[in-house]
């Protein structure tokens, strides 16, 4: 005769108790991550503005460049030269302090500094220096949308064909340990510790000036063609230079590291006993090596998709192509810190957010893993 237990008060209460500690645990983990995260993204991004700044020393580069374009715009000019000398000498200075303060100089680099970092972590990324957008617009933000569908394109196309050839690849190495490709492999992953852009110079070498068969640089042809098909076709063939120079950069060093991984977890005791006992190779390599592997795989997947916002920045520049690596790059030439902060604190923000979702994605994939525990 079977008999039904029915679960006792005590039973119940232990449940919930043990319920509302792990909800406490996830809930005081989650606000000590939060700000600890929030704390280094104010210390990361003021850094940054300091350090575009040069602690002052651009101040004193812009105002040099005020005095002299304000000098001799006034001295070269008829009205000018008609002046007495010291009424030009007045207007010279009183133009000098007007683009100054139009600039911000007059305020103290510390109040500066403060009033960037506070608009930064707001969002409020305001306007640029010198930069300005197609449309004539100086707002940072409306700056910074203008090139990122560019460098979406490109980056995304790359990296995510890099990441999953790289897997796929490396997987099939680690069934073939010690053949021939796999050893070419190991051999071509010095390869990549050439950068992109050195790539790209040698790319366009070959198939723009040798071979004559694409584009030095650009997004489309000049004028763009008219039909969207025509433009589709421009825009392709303008992606392939620039888009192998960052596959071909990190390719084999990619496929290296992930076959690396593949071999430590199918040489485990675990897998052994798998295979022993009869189980397909495909479920083995899905439970016993894929399995364990995720956390890492999907680090790597993460950080890859937050960092598509970054572009590459020597390679667009490389292959002019409009993306926000480019539009970094001049504005480090211009000394335009608002793009270059407003750059800094969406990645900031991304980077930060993305690391602390990491933290529950390791959980549900690793049953090992607790968070806060």
């Amino acid at each position: 005769m079977a008999v039904i237990t029915q679960p006792t008060t005590e039973s119940l209460v232990s449940k919930q108790s043990t319920r509302y500690g792990s909800l406490l645990r996830i809930l005081r983990y989650s606000i000590t991550r939060l700000l600890t995260l929030f704390v280094t993204v104010i210390v990361g991004i003021y850094l940054t503005i300091v350090i575009a700044n040069m602690g002052g020393y651009v101040d004193e580069i812009m105002r040099g460049e005020i005095r002299d374009r304000v000098t001799q715009a006034i001295i070269n000019s008829a009205a000018g030269q008609a002046m007495d000398l010291e009424v030009r000498q007045q207007l010279i200075k009183d133009k000098i302090a007007s683009e100054e303060k139009r600039m911000g100089l007059d305020v103290p680099i510390a109040v500066r500094n403060a009033r960037y970092l506070a608009n930064a972590l707001t969002l409020n990324l305001g306007r640029a220096i010198n930069m300005t957008s197609d449309s004539g617009s100086k707002q940072v933000r409306l700056i910074l949308l203008e090139r990122l569908p560019a460098t979406l394109l490109l980056m995304g196309i790359s990296q995510l064909f890099l990441f999953f050839s790289s897997i796929l690849l490396a997987l099939s190495l680690s069934r073939r340990y010690g053949n021939f490709w796999d050893k070419l492999v190991v051999a071509l992953s010095p390869t990549s510790a050439v950068p992109p852009w050195f790539y790209g110079i040698f790319l366009i070498l070959i198939f723009a000036a040798l071979l004559k068969v694409l584009p030095f640089g650009g997004m489309v042809d000049s004028p763009p063609p008219s039909n969207p098909f025509d433009y589709s076709l421009s825009l392709l063939k303008h992606l392939i230079l620039p888009t192998l120079s960052l596959v071909l950069s990190s390719f084999f060093l990619s496929i290296y590291n992930y076959r690396t991984f593949f071999l430590i977890y199918s040489s485990e005791d675990y897998v052994d006993m798998a295979k022993a006992k009869g189980l397909p190779s495909r479920d083995v390599e899905r439970k016993y090596i894929l399995r364990p592997t995720l956390p890492n795989i999907i680090t790597n997947f993460a950080l890859l998709i937050i960092t598509l916002w970054t572009g590459a920045t020597i390679t667009e520049t490389v292959f002019l192509w409009p993306g926000l690596g480019r539009a970094l790059f001049q504005a480090i030439g211009l000394y335009d810190i608002p793009i270059i902060v407003g750059s800094t604190i969406i990645y900031a923000y991304l980077l930060a957010m993305t690391v602390f979702l990491l933290d529950f994605i390791y959980s549900l994939v690793d049953p090992r893993v607790k968070v806060g525990g």
